[in-house]
Order: C-alpha cells, then sequence, then structure tokens
C-alpha cells in the first residue's frame, strides 16, 4: 500500500465517521419544534458548498483521479498529521453536537425551549462545530494527494464560516439579546483564547 493509498483511506473512513456521528443527532433533531429559521435559501446554498468541498470533490478525485496533473505523492509525516486532525475534528464534532444536544439543527434555528450552551466545548468557545470542520478540511489537505481535492475543503469552510458566523451571532443575539453578548464577550469564535 502507497502512503498516498493510505491518506486517501484515512479520508474515507473519517468521511465515514461524520456521516455516523451526524446521524442520530439529524433524526433526533428533526422531531424538535422550531420557532425560528434565517435564511433558508443562503442556507442550502452554503451548506451546498460545504458539501461540495468536503466531500463530492474529493469524491470525483478518488473516483476518478481527476485532475491527474495536480496529483503529488505524500509522504508517511503528513498521513500522520492527518489522521492526528481527523481524529481532533471528529471528537470536537461530536462533542458539539452531544453538548448541544437537542438544540442543534444543520441550518440556522432557534429550537423551542432553545437555551445558550455554555457547558462542555461551548465554555471555551463558541462555535466548535465550525472549528470540526476547519479542522476537517486541514486533515482533508494533508491526507489527500491532490491540490484540487486537498484544498477544496479549506476554500468550502471558509465561504460557509464567514458568509455565515455574521448572520448566526446576529440571530443568536437578536433572540437571547444581552445574555448571548455577555457570552460572546466571555468565549472566542473557534480558538480558545484567539479568534
Amino acid at each position: 500500500m502507497t502512503v498516498s493509498l493510505l491518506g486517501e483511506i484515512v479520508w474515507a473512513v473519517g468521511t465515514v465517521a461524520w456521516f455516523v456521528i451526524r446521524y442520530p443527532y439529524a433524526r433526533r433533531a428533526r422531531r424538535a419544534a422550531t420557532v425560528r429559521v434565517d435564511g433558508l435559501s443562503r442556507e442550502r446554498i452554503l451548506l451546498g458548498v460545504a458539501t461540495v468541498g468536503l466531500f463530492v470533490v474529493p469524491v470525483v478525485y478518488l473516483a476518478t483521479g481527476w485532475p491527474r496533473a495536480l496529483n503529488y505523492d505524500l509522504n508517511y509525516a503528513a498521513v500522520a498529521i492527518g489522521v492526528l486532525v481527523y481524529v481532533a475534528s471528529l471528537w470536537l464534532f461530536r462533542r458539539s453536537h452531544k453538548d448541544l444536544g437537542r438544540q442543534w439543527s444543520a441550518s440556522l434555528e432557534i429550537r423551542e425551549k432553545h437555551q445558550i450552551v455554555r457547558a462542555g466545548v461551548y465554555r471555551l468557545i463558541r462555535h466548535p462545530m465550525y472549528a470540526s470542520f476547519w479542522l476537517w478540511a486541514l486533515a482533508q489537505a494533508f491526507l489527500l494527494p491532490n491540490a484540487v481535492a486537498a484544498l477544496s475543503g479549506l476554500v468550502a469552510v471558509a465561504i460557509l464560516f464567514f458568509a455565515r458566523i455574521g448572520f448566526e451571532e446576529r440571530m443568536l443575539t437578536e433572540a437571547f439579546g444581552e445574555d448571548y453578548r455577555v457570552y460572546m464577550r466571555e468565549t472566542k469564535r473557534i480558538i480558545p483564547g484567539i479568534y
């Protein structure tokens, strides 16, 4: 087995793990009553962009090798870093779902009896799920031996994050007022103590 094939397998296993982690939370979330949904068309586009960069482009590359001209060889150090970053991503992804519980939703929604979650990873950062997406995209960059497939996740997550975060924080501020403003002052967005 080549190092590049190992990186591709790790990416595929991690992606399956992502879906396995999300599935039960998505099922439970469908049962929770929604009070407010913000920008549904914008949400569909942004989530579509994330899906293309983190899943579709890598799968097309794995299935076809396209674009072959941008392939390169990986080394064991890159795969090892990719594994560690992917494991951190999956742990944070699962933990953020668990800490949110029934309040989680894929799109920007306020649930019935919605509260600000300050426990678990949310005591350190306001948006750990975005942080897990950034880590996933970074892991993808280390694990896939093709420039387009490797970097498509980082581009997609950047678009999702920077186009969505302002709307999300505005919606939460409108829903929770000063309580959310205090929470914003107490925490950083995605990197504890930094940003």
